[in-house]
């Protein structure tokens, strides 16, 4: 299924995307695709429904996050050994953790906004897994029964602020729409496998990032096991994967968004996103 939630921000109703590519409401079966309507077993009964008996909803509604009440966005940096290259870092010898702030989240296609005194913000192609159902502790083995599904994102980057302005990098990672998720939540059974999914990005029609999932260092059933470990991973948490090459920090010269740019994005089998950049108020 390819499960989505549209309207206006902070008023988003859950739906499904059919086979024709029409969106179709889902509100009389549940309230959003949140807590546990992404449960394995909530998620099996949306399945048995025939999408041509739920309501069809017109026009190009705003597409907001597929997914809401998101407690943790949690990043992992330097997870293809080709980024790490480019950026002038070694592949870690164990994930690099950090978080967004979930503030951050919005719709695929809602603006990313350059917030004041930026200098260099960047973008970042991503594969997101959605969790399903609680999770503390899984082995690898069993990580992935614990997905409710995948997504495209956009981890745009405050350079300047990343890793020039001393500390953490949350504060480079977290400003107002700095994390675009969607269109779509795509359940693993759509999904041969996640470690085979091309990944492409460009900035205003020309191609910056063009990779693949295959180059990933830490794989997403090791991701999971090994954040489990760390804390516990609810219904809703994002996991943002990482970045193949190709992202403006890396290129000589270096390259970033300014306004008026548009950024566009996806992911084989998730997709596609489409950003203009503005500047914050």
């Amino acid at each position: 299924m390819k499960l989505l939630r549209y309207g206006p921000a902070g008023a988003e109703k859950p739906g499904l995307l059919d086979a024709s590519g029409t969106i179709r409401d889902l509100s009389v079966h549940l309230p959003d695709l949140a807590g546990e309507a992404l449960e394995p077993s909530a998620l099996a009964r949306l399945a048995e429904l025939d999408p041509a008996g739920l309501p069809e909803v017109s026009g190009t509604p705003r597409l907001g996050p597929p997914v809401a009440g998101t407690g943790k966005f949690i990043c992992i940096g330097l997870n293809y050994a080709d980024h790490a290259a480019e950026s002038g870092m070694d592949v870690p010898p164990e994930p690099v953790i950090f978080m967004k702030a979930t503030s951050a989240i919005c719709g695929p296609n809602d603006p990313i906004v350059i917030p004041r005194g930026s200098e260099k913000t960047d973008w970042e192609v991503e594969l997101a897994v959605i969790i399903g159902k609680r999770t503390k502790y899984v082995s690898e083995t069993d990580a992935m029964s614990h997905v409710a599904g995948f997504a495209v994102t956009n981890d745009v980057s405050e350079r300047a602020f990343q890793t020039e302005r001393s500390g953490q990098w949350t504060k480079g990672k977290s400003c107002d729409n700095f994390g675009q998720i969607g269109p779509w939540l795509v359940t693993p059974d759509e999904i041969a496998d996640p470690q085979d999914l091309s990944m492409w990005l460009k900035v205003n029609g020309e191609a910056m990032q063009d990779g693949s999932s295959r180059t990933m260092v830490y794989q997403v059933p090791f991701l999971i096991h090994y954040l489990s470990q760390f804390m516990t991973l609810h219904p809703g948490d994002v996991i943002s994967t990482g970045t193949p090459p190709g992202v403006g920090m890396g290129m000589k010269p270096q390259r970033f968004l300014k306004p008026g740019d548009v950024v566009e994005l996806g992911i084989e089998g998730l997709g596609a996103q489409r950003q203009e950049v503005v500047a914050d108020d």
